[in-house]
C-alpha cells in the first residue's frame, strides 16, 4: 500500500488523524494533513482505507 495526500484538497477536519494516528498528523498552524508513513504495514491498511473513505476533502489517495 502506498499513500499520497493532496494538501490543497485537505480541509483540516482531522478525521484521518483520529482513525490512523500512526499514519497521519496535522500541522499546528492550519490543521493540514501531514503524512507520517507513506507505506504503512499491513496492520494499518484497514484504518488507512477508512481514513481515505471518510476524508471530506478527498485528499487521501491509496494505491495497492
Amino acid at each position: 500500500m502506498k499513500i499520497t495526500v493532496d494538501e490543497d484538497k485537505c480541509c483540516g477536519a482531522g478525521s484521518c488523524v483520529l482513525i490512523a494516528p500512526e499514519v497521519f498528523d496535522q500541522r499546528e498552524d492550519d490543521g493540514i494533513v501531514i503524512l507520517l508513513d507513506a507505506e504503512p504495514g499491513a496492520g494499518q491498511h484497514a484504518a488507512v482505507r477508512e481514513a481515505a473513505a471518510v476524508c471530506p476533502g478527498a485528499a487521501i489517495e491509496v494505491s495497492e
